[in-house]
């Protein structure tokens, strides 16, 4: 008897990729998003440093929702669960699409196998992106500013434990910007902190989707009146 092929499953959610949509989303992740966001499509770009207390990052990103929704039917969150913050947030009237991933490395590498793969080869691993780097919100960054407030002696020694854990210094080239600034400071940073340089290529397909869709397994879809939970991301 010959087998036959079971027809795809339709695609729940592609009635909404012609929506009006907005996207609320980190310093860093915008960067990514800007290179094929539609002119029609606003966008509101959200301060890194709000991760550093996620439950300030949950109350903002809560706030921008809620005035977002008032011209919006879709909300495109430029962020994954990211130390939770996400959890717990909720839409009266709009559909939310975020990343189904812990942070936005995985948005940079194109995927959460992607990082799964990275973090499988070696944990140890600090990221950068060109992001990251502007935002300088990072411990390379963070040292500048201890050596003036403690000295070169005490900042050694601060940094040294910040990094205890970490081993190599991933560069995650996205190919959508000019380089070799970013890479030349990457390079610079690994060899004075000691970390082994790597660059990684990155790629924009999970941008791509999140923009345009499809919302497929790698996304959290809530639809209004729902809210976002900690379980939709281990499913």
């Amino acid at each position: 008897m010959m087998s036959v092929d079971k027809p795809p499953e339709p695609d729940r959610w592609s009635h909404l990729y012609g929506a009006r949509r907005r996207v609320i989303a980190c310093a860093t992740v915008i960067e990514e998003m800007l290179p094929f966001l539609p002119a029609e499509v606003p966008y509101e770009v959200l301060d890194f440093g709000l991760h550093l207390k996620p439950q300030d990052l949950k109350r903002v990103l809560q706030d921008k929702i809620d005035e977002a929704s008032q011209a919006a039917d879709v909300i495109l969150l430029g962020y994954g669960l990211c130390s939770m913050a996400v959890v717990g947030l909720r839409a009266t009237t709009a559909t939310i699409v975020t990343s189904r991933s812990d942070d936005c490395i995985a948005i940079f590498l194109g995927s959460c196998d992607a990082y799964r793969q990275q973090v499988g080869k070696e944990p140890g691993t600090y990221y950068l992106t060109k992001g990251w780097i502007e935002v300088g919100d990072t411990p390379f960054s963070e040292y500048e500013r201890l050596v003036e407030k403690y000295g070169v002696a005490k900042a050694d020694r601060m940094i040294q434990l910040t990094l205890k854990n970490y081993t190599r210094l991933a560069f995650i080239n996205t190919g959508q910007y000019e380089i070799e600034h970013y890479r030349d400071y990457a390079r610079q940073t690994s060899a004075k902190f000691k970390l082994r340089y790597e660059e990684i290529d990155g790629s924009p397909a999970l941008v791509k989707k999140l923009i345009a869709g499809p919302w497929d397994k790698e996304f959290v879809v809530v639809s209004p009146g729902e809210t976002i939970t900690y379980e939709m991301f281990t499913r």
